[in-house]
């Protein structure tokens, strides 16, 4: 379905007006048409450019919303909510907040991987953003509507960061504050509760948090919760 198509052209004024935006917005309907074509499609047109340029505009977009709504957190705080509120699981509950997927096009040998929907979400929806940016070379098409799901999620992850990904968070917090990654050390253990792994993480010569877990990747969430919950929320 292409752009001349009148089914395609309602379609993308449907998405438009779920978005809370006017009729009359000046959208670049080529590139909205264009952030919602996925790579199956066209390997020359779709909406991977269009991806790169949203990613920023969506961190910009989180920065702005957390300084103006919790101005008396640390830089810290702010890059670990970030890295949560940007991530692909939560991007693509966005795009399914608005329904992006009835007007995504992707081949049906790709719409039937389900272990894929998350990033295809995710990748569709940083490209309509950047779509919106570029139509005005503004935020105004982008904060207008999305202001509000990240204060929500925002508001959500100070709640219960237990939901999020602690690892992501840590990182994000480490790389916003000292430029560089927290290292892990994992080792096995023998345990009655079955908790196989114990990991470290360690930061300058320093640990920060200690875990457990039945993997190592589950020791390793559970150090990072340790250390997030410690020196960053702490």
């Amino acid at each position: 379905m292409s752009l001349s198509d009148p089914r395609r052209q309602k379609q993308l004024k449907t998405l438009v007006e779920k978005l809370g935006l006017s009729a009359d917005v000046p959208v670049k309907w080529d590139l909205l048409d264009l952030a919602l074509t996925h790579p199956s499609i066209s390997r020359d047109k779709n909406y991977e450019q269009l991806e790169f340029v949203g990613d920023s505009v969506v961190r910009l977009a989180a920065a702005e919303v957390l300084l103006e709504t919790y101005p008396e957190a640390l830089v810290g705080e702010f890059a670990a909510l970030r890295s949560m509120m940007v991530s692909d699981r939560t991007l693509a509950e966005f795009a399914d907040r608005y329904g992006f997927e009835r007007y995504l096009l992707v081949s049906s040998s790709t719409s039937i991987d389900q272990a894929g929907r998350i990033s295809r979400l995710a990748d569709a929806f940083e490209a309509v953003l950047g779509a919106l940016y570029l139509s005005t070379q503004t935020m105004v098409l982008v904060r207008s509507w999305l202001d509000e799901p990240l204060r929500e999620k925002a508001a959500e992850i100070r709640r219960d960061p237990a939901r999020q990904n602690y690892k992501d968070a840590l990182q994000e917090w480490t790389q916003a504050t000292y430029k560089k990654l927290p290292q892990y050390l994992v080792k096995e253990i023998n345990s009655l509760d079955q908790e196989r792994f114990c990991a470290e993480v360690w930061l300058n010569d320093q640990k920060l948090g200690v875990g457990t877990g039945r993997s190592k990747k589950a020791a390793e969430q559970a150090a990072a919760k340790s250390a997030f919950l410690e020196v960053v929320k702490g």
